[in-house]
């Protein structure tokens, strides 16, 4: 006797375990120049990601802002699970992330810190799930990247202070990231421009590894092209034929 219940609850189980499970709605960042060159269009839902800055204090703020702007933009509570408690709520909350989304997990090593985010991931209707962490195993990241595609919530492993000349270990995550400070644009008059980062995807399944300059996150967590990069004639062809 057949239980067609059973055999497709069977398939899903497998088709997790290895990887090939369907995959999940993306999220946009909103510029077409990096949202095209992703699998989906976006950041993959229901998946794990990794992000970095780098051993300078700058760039690790700028990667826990860009997170803090794609937390923003999906609805739901946040899980920041981390070390210590050095999180600077009111940063979130310029990107769009305000604090009462957030539920911070002080969990005091990076073994605790993985297993706090790997029981967070089993609840679906959270926004995302962050973990912060100096060092991530294989193994590791093969159970965050199936407890985030069984519940459908995003995760994401923040390795601080990673040195940029680290030696990239081998991982589940779907992308992995490298969010940097750039110089912000040169205003002529004693003010400060928009910040700027330098981001680049250092690894996605499914394609290859890129850089972008993008204005930091607005107050609704976007980011933006630089006007300079938006006006040059390559870009407004590309308009012309995308019109």
């Amino acid at each position: 006797m057949r239980h067609p219940a059973v055999l497709a609850e069977l398939r899903a189980r497998i088709a997790a375990i290895e990887g090939t499970s369907a995959p999940r709605a993306a999220l946009p960042f909103g510029l077409r120049a990096i949202d095209r060159h992703l699998p989906g269009g976006g950041l993959a839902g229901g998946a794990l990601h990794e992000v970095a800055g780098s051993s300078e204090l700058c760039d690790d703020a700028a990667a826990t802002v860009f997170l803090a702007g794609i937390l923003a933009r999906i609805e739901g509570p946040v899980f920041w699970c981390l070390r210590w408690r050095d999180l600077f709520a009111p940063a979130l909350d310029l990107a769009g992330l305000a604090p009462d989304r957030v539920i911070h997990v002080e969990a005091g090593s990076d073994t605790h810190v993985l297993l706090a985010m790997e029981e967070c991931l089993r609840h679906p209707g959270l926004a995302g799930v962050v973990g912060e962490v100096a060092k991530l195993s294989t193994t590791a990241s093969k159970r965050l990247q199936l407890a985030a595609e069984s519940s459908g919530v995003m995760a994401f492993v923040f390795r601080r202070a990673s040195a940029i000349d680290a030696m990239a270990e081998s991982t589940a995550a779907v992308t992995r990231w490298r969010v940097r400070a750039a110089p912000s644009e040169a205003l002529g008059i004693p003010s400060l421009a928009r910040p700027r980062w330098d981001v680049r995807l250092e690894r996605v399944r499914g394609g290859d590894a890129k850089s972008w300059i993008v204005e930091a996150c607005d107050a609704q967590g976007r980011l933006a092209l630089p006007a300079l990069l938006v006006d040059r004639p390559a870009a407004a062809e590309e308009r012309r034929r995308a019109g």
